[in-house]
Order: structure tokens, then sequence, then C-alpha cells
């Protein structure tokens, strides 16, 4: 891991430190003042920033500057500067946050289209159990299973039976002691990549494990090949999705080389053509393959709820996320063995992709649980553990680092606190940064000036107001005649 830097004397020994921003500097073996906010240096970079991806972008066009998307980004990867918002890409964890409180729409999230079941010669739909949430009166899976193979899917592959796989390896992983504890839940990809740029003590933390969308490709892929003989490039994947971040997983996937997922479609988009498909079934088909605990899994608690553990925690929402976060790395939580943790309100039935209301889903999959079977899938149905772990590490991100070395990264930190002492301490957003520290770090970085705070702007323009009436009716007294004849 690489080596961290911080301006903040906790009695630890010099070691890796962050602060609540997950902002990073050095000072080794030097104590700091304490509780101060600080920047980041990085030696050398966790993996390269040119093959950041987003699924949330901004429509410019639809942009007001209203600062409501700077204030609930938990990374702080917005500005806005010239009346526009702007997202800073690396920054940017795709958690969807943005798109919610946005008012004017000008924050959307990119995703796939039916039109690419074209590409392929057979293609499988794999639905994320927040789907089933969707339908109104719903007692039966299988009709939202058939209706996607009437919808032109050749084949279903749930991914509640693959989350009942992964619940598996996990209790199997916690009983044989090979986990760091607390075990955080790596299910939620806009979670990972959270603790990936700000919380990188706890990478340790993250079970390495695919996520079950990524292991219900997999083994839809497996089944689609031996059962139709066509080679990998002809079969298409589909995962249907409530959540923007999963279409970033895709593109870029954490843990992995490359995705098993071929598109990902909006649960939203693919909602309307699906309900008047089911509305319209005769029959449907015994497809359905999974129980309460991969269901379950749709919304928040369900996932530690089957690891038939109670010493575990589930929290939901960005802002609670974050909470439970800090206090992990407090070492608040050290009883815990697992902690589930979703970006979502609710879990992933609170995606930006659904198309009803995530605690209406909610209710609606606790009545549908009631028809299903605990659980239909094991471990060994994936044959083996190894292949559901990751294949690459999860390592710090250093998106925020402020210079190449530790002399001018501590100059430069030096001088944020500067700005920051005169500035309100508000943290209004009305100068286009979330927080006034941001600003100072702006400044420094030479994206802002100090006069962006209308608090400072309005104090200069005050003393300019001062000056120029202390002035008025000043008559300059007339020269003495022996200043006259000098000047001649």
């Amino acid at each position: 891991m690489a080596v961290l830097f911080s301006c903040r004397e906790t009695g630890y020994p010099p070691a890796e430190i962050r602060d609540r921003q997950g902002i990073y500097m050095v000072v080794t073996g030097t104590a700091c003042p304490a509780d101060r906010p600080f920047s980041l240096f990085q030696k050398g970079a966790a993996e390269s920033l040119d093959r950041f991806f987003h699924s949330v972008t901004l429509d410019k066009d639809k942009c007001v500057g209203c600062t409501n998307c700077i204030k609930r980004c938990p990374t702080q990867a917005i500005r806005v500067r010239g009346g526009k918002a702007q997202i800073i890409s690396e920054r940017c964890i795709d958690c969807g946050e943005c798109v919610r409180v946005c008012p004017h729409h000008a924050k959307k999230a990119r995703h796939d289209s039916l039109d690419m079941l074209g590409n392929y010669e057979y293609t499988v739909a794999v639905p994320a159990p927040a789907l089933y949430g969707q339908f109104n009166h719903l007692n039966d899976i299988d009709v939202v299973l058939t209706g996607l193979l009437e919808l032109g899917f050749n084949q279903v592959y749930e991914v509640s039976r693959a989350a009942e796989i992964v619940s598996d390896a996990t209790r199997q992983l916690l009983n044989d002691g090979r986990l760091c504890k607390p075990v955080i839940s790596s299910a939620c990809p806009a979670v990972v990549r959270l603790i990936r740029v700000r919380f990188p003590d706890l990478c340790e933390h993250v079970l390495p494990l695919k996520a079950p969308m990524e292991v219900a490709a997999m083994l839809a892929r497996q089944e689609a090949m031996e059962k139709t003989g066509l080679p990998s490039d002809k079969i298409g994947i589909f995962f249907l999705s409530p959540c923007a971040a999963k279409v970033t997983d895709v593109r870029v996937p954490i843990g992995l080389e490359h995705s098993n997922v071929d598109g990902v479609l909006a649960i939203s988009d693919i909602y309307p053509p699906l309900l008047h498909k089911m509305n319209h079934l005769e029959k449907p088909l015994p497809l359905s393959h999974s129980g309460i605990i991969g269901v379950s899994w749709s919304s928040i608690g369900g996932e530690a709820a089957g690891l038939l553990n109670e010493n575990h925690l589930a929290a939901d929402g960005i802002d609670n996320v974050i909470k439970v976060l800090e206090e992990l790395e407090d070492e608040k939580l050290q009883e815990l063995d697992f902690i589930e943790l979703n970006a979502c309100a609710g879990g992933c039935v609170g995606g930006i992709f659904t198309a009803e209301n995530g605690y209406v889903a909610r209710a609606r999959i606790q009545r549908l649980r009631k028809y299903l079977p605990v659980s239909c899938n094991r471990l060994g149905d994936a044959e083996g553990e190894k292949r559901l772990e990751w294949t690459q590490s999860l390592e710090f991100a250093p998106v925020m680092k402020l210079a190449e070395n530790v002399e001018d990264a501590m100059r430069l930190m030096q001088e944020i606190d500067r700005i920051n002492e005169r500035l309100p301490k508000l943290d209004c957003g009305s100068c286009g940064a979330p927080t006034c520290h941001a600003l100072a770090e702006d400044v420094v970085r030479g994206l802002a000036r100090e006069t962006d705070c209308i608090f400072l702007m309005r104090r200069q323009i005050q003393q300019i107001a001062d000056q120029l009436s202390s002035i008025e009716g000043f008559v300059p007294p007339a020269p003495h005649p022996e200043e006259k004849e000098s000047t001649t």
C-alpha cells in the first residue's frame, strides 16, 4: 500500500491516517494541530485515472447553477463555475445523488437500450431482484421471467440465484476465519468506490467476492454456451439494473479485469414494455429458481440476514453509509462480523433506475417472500468459491493529490489553511464549492479566486465604499504661493 502522510496528531505513530474528507497529506514524525482538515499527497497511483468511466453525466443546457448537487455529493466531485455545474471525473463514484436532487434534470445516467439485443445470436436477461418490487399484486416471479422471454430474450437467469450462492460462500469464509472483520459487503459498487477514494484503510475489510450480478452473468454465460454450443462472443448477457453505479461497474469493474455483462438496461426503461407482455401472458413458465434469501438482497438488510448471523449491521443512504465507515475506521464497530452498506435509501429498490417508489417496492417484495422457499442455491452450484473471488485486490485511488513531492504538498496545504482561515466557515455553497475548505483548495489549485466567496467580496466592496465615503466632499487645500513658484 502506498504511504499516506497525515497532518493530524492522533496519538498514533506516523502511519496511514485520514481526515473526514478522505484527503491526505504528509508530516512524518511531526505533531500537528488536532482536527485540522488537510489535503492529499500520494506517492504512486493505485490505477491509471484515465480509466475512469461514468454513467452519471451533465446536460449543461439544463443546468442553471443552483448548487443543489454540490451539497449532496459525498466525494465533493461537483463544482459550479461560470453558472454551470462541473463534475470532477476522477472523484465521482456514480452514486446518483446528484441525479436525485437536481430539480432541473440536468444530471442523468447513461445506460444501454433493448436495441443491443440484435447484436447477439443468443441473449440472456439477468434481472436484479429489485425488478420484482416494481409490479403491484405480484405473487409469482415466473410471470416476470416469462414476460422477459416474450420481450425478446432467449433465456433468463436470476441474480437472486447468484445472491444465494454468494451468501453461502460468505458464510463459509466467515466461519473459516479467513476474512478481516468486520467484513464490508462488496455488492454496492458505489460504496466500494467510496471506500477506495475516501477510506483506504478499510480496503482490506471489503469482501473480496464478485457481486451477484457478476456471478449470475458468469453462470448464465456458461449455461448458455453449454445449451447452444455458441461461442462466448455470440451470447449477450444483459443486466436489468436499478442502479447507475452498475453501469460503471460493468465498464470499469473493480476486482476484475473485465465484466461478464455485455449490456446494462435500466429497469425504468424496460418496465413499460415488460408490463404489457406480462398482462397478456397466457401461462407463465416455471423459470424461477431462487428463494427468500436471494430475493431479499433487493432491500437493505437482506444480504446480512442471508448470512444467518445476528452479529451484523445494515445501513442505507449515502450519509448513513459515510457515518458507519467513519465509525468503523475509528475502530468503534470491531465487535461486528459483517456490515452491509447500500448507497441507495432502502437498498437496491431505491436506485435511480427504478420505476416505483423504493419503499413501496420494498413492501411488495416483503409480501412476495411468503410464496418462496428459504433458498434454492448453494456454493457448489458455482463449482467452488475460487470462481467467485476477485482477481485483483482493492487499492486506494489517489484522486485528490496536491503535488508530486512532500515539500510542495506541505506548502500547498499550509496555503489552503491560510486561505480557509480568511473564509467565513459557513459552507453555504454560494461560491460554487461545497465547503469553504474546498474553495480554499480550489484557489490553491488555480481553479477559483478568494473573491468567489460572496462574503469576502461584500467585505471588500464595503471597504472600498467606506474609503470613498471618507473622502466625499473633501476639497484639497490650495497650494502655497511658494509651492506655486517651485512648480513653475
